[in-house]
C-alpha cells in the first residue's frame, strides 16, 4: 500500500461550502484515511506541500457521452467500435485534465471502457456507465430517418443506445444493461434534439414501460436516469421513481415541487445548447436537427432560475457531443449568475455522490472516499471562475491516489 500526505492544505468542505484552514490529508491506497488540522503521526511514501493553496474533491460531470466523437449518431452507429474506442481516449483524458476525476455516461460507454480506465490502460476520470440508453422505435436513440427502413449498424456496436418496445422488451433491455454492468440505467423517456424523427414536446415510453424499467433498477439497486425536456414528460417520471431529470427544460413549477416531494434531481445541461447553437453544424450535426436546439436554448435558463428558486437539488451535466467536449467547463460559467458558488461546487462533487446513492464514496474530503483530489491556486469559493481555467489555476489533479498532474 502506497500512502501520500497532504499538508499545509485549505481544504474546501464541498458538504457545507466552506473552507477548512491548513489541514493535513492522508491518501492510502487510494482512499482518504486521515484528515486532521493537526500533524499526522506516522511516515508517508509521499508528502506535498500544497502551500496553502486549495485542495477539494475531484470533479463530476453526471451527464457526458465519452464515445460521442461526432454530433453525428447515425455514423456514429456505422464506424467501428474499435475506432470509437481509440478516439474516445482523447476524450477521457482531456476531461480527467480538466479536474473531472469521475463521470457518469449518459449512453455509449460500456464495461470494456471503464475497466480499461480502471486497469490505467486509458487516461481519463472514474466512468459510471449506462452502456445503451433505452428507447422506444422513433425515440431519442433511433436515429433511423423517416424514409429510412432498414438500419446500417447494430444496437450493440458504438451508438447511443437500443430500441425496445413493450414491457417484456424494455423489461429484456435493462436486465441486459445491468448484466453487462450499468451503474445505472437511461431512460430516453421526450424527444430530443440529436434524433431525427421525434419532436421535442412527445413523451415516450408508456407508464408501464416506465414502471418496469425503474423496477429493474430498483432490484438492482441502481438508480435510473431520464432524457426529458417538458413538464408533461418530467411530471410522469418522477412520481415513479426516476431519481435523475436530464436537461429539463421546458419543466413548470409542478416539476420543481415533484423534485422536492421525491428527492429527485435536476441535470442542466446548458452548455451543449451553447455550443451547438454556436458551431453545432460545422461540429456535424446536420443543419435540420440543429435547428430544433432552438426550441430549448432560451428555455433552458428560465428551467435554471426556476429551480434555483425552488431549492431543486441539481447536478453538474454538459452533454457535449465531438469536438464540442473542449466547452465542458463551461457551464459553470452558464449557472454563475443565477446558482451561488457554493451550490454550483456541490453540483459538481457531493450532489453527484448523493443521487447515485454513493454518499461518502466521492465528492467530499472525508476518510473513507476516494482519493480523487485537485488543488486550485485560489479558493473557488470566492470566485467559481478558478474553476474554469485549469491552464492557470489547476494545479494537481489525482484520481484513486495516483497523481496525473503536478506542478506545485
Amino acid at each position: 500500500m502506497t500512502t501520500t500526505r497532504f499538508i499545509n492544505a485549505n481544504v474546501i468542505d464541498t458538504r457545507n461550502g466552506k473552507v477548512l484552514a491548513n489541514q493535513q490529508v492522508r491518501i492510502q491506497d487510494g482512499r482518504i484515511v486521515d484528515v486532521s488540522d493537526s500533524p499526522l503521526e506516522g511516515s508517508d511514501d509521499q508528502v506535498i506541500d500544497i502551500q496553502g493553496h486549495f485542495l477539494m474533491p475531484g470533479l463530476v460531470d453526471s451527464h457526458v457521452h465519452v464515445t460521442a466523437i461526432t454530433p453525428n449518431f447515425a455514423l456514429l452507429e456505422t464506424l467501428s467500435p474499435f475506432y470509437v474506442g481509440a478516439k474516445s481516449s482523447e476524450l477521457l483524458e482531456a476531461m480527467l485534465m480538466r479536474g473531472f476525476t469521475t463521470v457518469r455516461d449518459a449512453g455509449g460507454a460500456d464495461y470494456g471502457l471503464a475497466k480499461a480506465v480502471d486497469e490505467g490502460a486509458l487516461v481519463g476520470p472514474r466512468i459510471m456507465y449506462a452502456g445503451n440508453a433505452l428507447s422506444q422505435t422513433g425515440g431519442h436513440a433511433d436515429m433511423r430517418g423517416p424514409g429510412q427502413q432498414t438500419f446500417e449498424g447494430c444496437f450493440c456496436c458504438a451508438g447511443l443506445g437500443r430500441v425496445c418496445d413493450g414491457v417484456s422488451e424494455v423489461r429484456r433491455a435493462a436486465r441486459d444493461e445491468i448484466r453487462k454492468g450499468a451503474t445505472q440505467i437511461k431512460i430516453m423517456a421526450s424527444g430530443g434534439v440529436s434524433s431525427p424523427t421525434d419532436r421535442i414536446d412527445s413523451t415516450q415510453f408508456s407508464l408501464e414501460e416506465i414502471d418496469a424499467i425503474v423496477e429493474e433498477a430498483t432490484a438492482a439497486n441502481i438508480h435510473t436516469m431520464a432524457h426529458a425536456y417538458t413538464a408533461r414528460a418530467i411530471n410522469r417520471l418522477i412520481p415513479r421513481g426516476v431519481k435523475t431529470i436530464e436537461h429539463g427544460n421546458l419543466m413548470d413549477e409542478e416539476s420543481c415541487r415533484l423534485f422536492l416531494e421525491y428527492d429527485a434531481y435536476l441535470t442542466p445541461t446548458l452548455c451543449t445548447y451553447d455550443a451547438l447553437a454556436k458551431e453545432g453544424v460545422e461540429a456535424g450535426m446536420a443543419e435540420h436537427l440543429q435547428r430544433k436546439v432552438y426550441d430549448v436554448l432560451d428555455a433552458g435558463g428560465k428551467a435554471l432560475e426556476m429551480a434555483q428558486r425552488h431549492g431543486v437539488k441539481m447536478l453538474y451535466g454538459s452533454d457535449l457531443l465531438g469536438r464540442m467536449q473542449r466547452h465542458q467547463l463551461n457551464e459553470f460559467n452558464l449557472r454563475k449568475d443565477v446558482v451561488p458558488t457554493d451550490e454550483l461546487i456541490r453540483a459538481a462533487t457531493s450532489h453527484a455522490a448523493d443521487a447515485y446513492g454513493h454518499t461518502g464514496d466521492f465528492g467530499e474530503i472525508i476518510p473513507g472516499a476516494r482519493g480523487d483530489v485537485i488543488v486550485l491556486k485560489d479558493n473557488p469559493l470566492d470566485d467559481i471562475n478558478v474553476l474554469t481555467q485549469p491552464d492557470e489555476k489547476l494545479m494537481l489533479i489525482m484520481k484513486g491516489g495516483v497523481a496525473y498532474k503536478n506542478v506545485l
